[in-house]
C-alpha cells in the first residue's frame, strides 16, 4: 500500500468531515448525552434531594462523590456502550455509505488511489474522529466535575494518571470498534439510510432482545457473549466496577475477554471492509 496515497487520502477524508455538518450534529449530541446522563441529572438530584431515577437511592454524599472530578474515569466510559456506540456506528455507516449515494468511492478509485489506500485512509480518518471524540469528551467530563467541586466548595481531587488512561482506552476501543462496524456495514449496504437504520436496531434492539433471551437460554447466553454490544459493555463494566444500573454498561463477561473481543470486532471490521471495498463492483 502507498503510505503518501493512503495519508492524502487520510487528509481529505478528515476535511470532509470537518466540513460535514451532519457529523458536528452528531458530535453535539453526544456531548449534550454525557453532560446530562453524566452531571446534569444528578446534580439536580443532588441538590433537590429528590428521589428519582437519576439517584436511583444514592445518598446525597454518594451524588455529590459521583460528580467529583475523581469519578471522571467512571463518568468516561459509562454512556459509551449505549449512546456513544450507537452514534459511532451512524458515523461509520454515513462515512462509508454517503460514498456510494454521492459517487465519492467511484471517482476516488477512478481518478485517485488504489482502492486499498483510499479505504485505508478513510478508516484512519474515522480512527482519528473517535480519538477526537474520546478527548473531547474527557475535557468536558474534567471542566465539568472541577466546576461543581468549586461551586459546592469541595477539594478538587484529580483521578490517577493510571487510571484515566485505563478509562480512555477503554473508551475509545468501544467507540472504534462501533465506528468501525458501522462503517462495514455501510460498505455491506452500499448506501447511508439502510446502513444507519441496520446499525441503530442492532445496537439498541436487536443485541438486547438476544441478552434477555440468553438469561432465559443456556445456549443463546453463549452467542450473546460474543456480541459486540456485551464486549464494549462489559468491558466498561470492568471500569466502572460491575453493571452500576448504567444502560448498556454489564459485567457478563470478564474485563480481559471483553479486551479481547473489542480488539478482535476492530480488526476483523477494518480488514473486512478493505477486502469488500476491493472486490466489490460499485456500479
Amino acid at each position: 500500500m502507498n503510505v503518501k496515497a493512503m495519508s492524502d487520502s487520510t487528509a481529505a477524508e478528515l476535511l470532509r468531515l470537518r466540513k460535514w455538518s451532519a457529523i458536528w450534529v452528531i458530535v453535539g449530541a453526544w456531548l449534550a448525552l454525557s453532560l446530562s446522563f453524566g452531571y446534569v441529572f444528578n446534580y439536580v438530584a443532588y441538590k433537590t434531594g429528590d428521589d428519582n431515577f437519576a439517584g436511583d437511592g444514592a445518598t446525597n454524599a454518594q451524588l455529590l462523590a459521583e460528580l467529583m472530578p475523581s469519578a471522571v474515569p467512571d463518568i468516561l466510559v459509562s454512556g459509551l456502550p449505549m449512546f456513544g456506540g450507537a452514534l459511532a456506528m451512524v458515523v461509520g455507516a454515513l462515512v462509508a455509505g454517503n460514498g456510494f449515494g454521492w459517487g465519492t468511492w467511484k471517482t476516488v478509485f477512478t481518478q485517485g488511489p488504489g482502492r486499498s489506500a483510499a479505504v485505508g485512509g478513510s478508516l484512519a480518518a474515522v480512527t482519528v474522529f473517535v480519538f477526537a471524540m474520546m478527548t473531547a469528551t474527557l475535557v468536558l467530563c474534567a471542566g465539568v466535575s472541577v466546576a461543581i467541586a468549586v461551586a459546592e466548595g469541595q477539594s478538587i481531587t484529580m483521578p490517577a494518571l493510571t487510571d484515566l488512561a485505563q478509562s480512555f482506552g477503554a473508551g475509545f476501543l468501544v467507540l472504534e470498534m462501533w465506528a468501525l462496524l458501522g462503517f462495514l456495514v455501510g460498505v455491506l449496504a452500499k448506501g447511508p439510510a439502510l446502513a444507519v437504520g441496520l446499525g441503530l436496531v442492532w445496537s439498541l434492539v436487536v443485541e438486547n432482545l438476544l441478552r434477555g433471551v440468553g438469561s432465559l437460554l443456556p445456549g443463546v447466553e453463549t452467542v450473546t457473549d460474543a456480541l459486540p454490544g456485551t464486549a464494549g459493555g462489559s468491558l466498561a463494566g470492568a471500569i466502572i466496577g460491575g453493571a452500576n444500573g448504567t444502560p448498556g454498561v454489564l459485567d457478563a463477561i470478564s474485563g480481559g475477554r471483553a479486551l479481547a473481543t473489542v480488539t478482535a470486532y476492530v480488526l476483523v471490521a477494518a480488514v473486512a471492509a478493505v477486502v469488500v471495498m476491493r472486490r466489490r463492483d460499485l456500479a
